[in-house]
């Protein structure tokens, strides 16, 4: 009982005190700076190149389309300030079609995406990049393994008008082993900007917010590790032998971001050259051009 007395005065005596000490004061947190950065990022990408011949005046390649699909994912970890962590996983793949030839059928890779960025409203300024992995035709061997990498910075020229980048980027298989990049970043108007940067240059205009138009090149190549390519021609009668595969194209997109977070891009255009080079075996067999079209579905979150 007089624990219980004893109890009963103390609760008044703190009731007391809290009632003309007023209300206890609010422990507000330290605002934590918003991240204006995405931290997923997601894309699928499908180009059809539609049927042309090769280069060759004996007849001995006929002619082929290719079909290329890519789907890649990577998410962003924040180190301090604006620089990423950015890891993910990437499969591409060319089918190809058309005249037996006895070159490659299909080429495909699956690789990881490994890079340290300095990124500003989701943009990349600067950044280093290697996509470590298998680049082959149906099987995965040690000697499949690549390491294509890249490495560039952008600097402005004229403050909030001009940029310029610089690059290098190169591989194990590449021919040449190392090659440059870069170019000018040009903002005519909020509207209207150049991104003249090679290997994807492209003449850009975005009359709203949820529309995007360009006026595009896109120089693509790759290296992959073959199996038995024998052809018609001597020269290209190989085994297990590298291959860089490229397309160079010119075209058209659009893109239309309405869809939060998804973007929608649709685009066409022409692929002015196919080459399925076997630099080391000094041979080489190159389509003439022909349409293609491209669907592409981005998101970043």
């Amino acid at each position: 009982m007089k624990e219980t007395r004893s109890f009963l005065v103390a609760l008044f005596l703190l009731a007391t005190t809290a009632v003309f000490a007023g209300p206890a004061p609010e422990v507000q947190p330290s605002p934590t700076p918003q991240d204006e950065n995405s931290h997923d990022l997601f894309d699928y990408e499908m180009d059809y190149t539609l049927n042309s011949n090769f280069y060759d005046d004996h007849g001995k390649f006929g002619n082929g389309d290719s079909l290329y699909n890519d789907f890649s994912y990577a998410h962003r970890f924040l180190i301090t300030g604006k620089w990423y962590f950015r890891a993910g996983v990437e499969y591409e793949r060319f089918d190809f079609d058309g005249t037996n030839n006895g070159l490659p059928d299909h080429l495909q890779t699956i690789h990881a995406l490994l890079a340290l960025e300095y990124v500003v409203h989701d943009h990349a300024g600067a950044g280093i990049e290697i996509d470590p992995g298998p680049y082959f035709q149906n099987n995965i061997t040690g000697d499949s393994i690549d390491i294509p990498w890249k490495v560039f910075v952008s600097f402005p020229l004229k403050k909030d008008k001009i940029f310029g980048v610089i690059g290098l980027g190169g591989g194990l298989y590449q021919n040449p082993s190392v090659a440059p990049g870069g170019g000018l970043i040009w903002l005519f108007s909020d509207r209207l900007r150049l991104e003249g940067v090679f290997p994807k240059p492209a003449l850009v205009y975005e009359p709203t917010d949820d529309w995007q138009f360009r006026l595009l090149a896109n120089l693509f190549f790759e290296s992959y590790r073959t199996d038995d390519v024998i052809t018609p021609e001597r020269k290209l009668q190989v085994h297990n032998a590298i291959v860089q595969y490229s397309e160079d194209r010119v075209g058209v997109q659009a893109r239309y971001s309405g869809f939060k977070p998804f973007k929608i891009i649709l685009g066409g255009g022409y692929t002015v050259k196919r080459d399925f080079d076997f630099f080391r075996a000094e041979a080489s067999a190159k389509t003439r051009p022909a349409p293609y079209v491209q669907v592409e579905i981005e998101a970043k979150f």
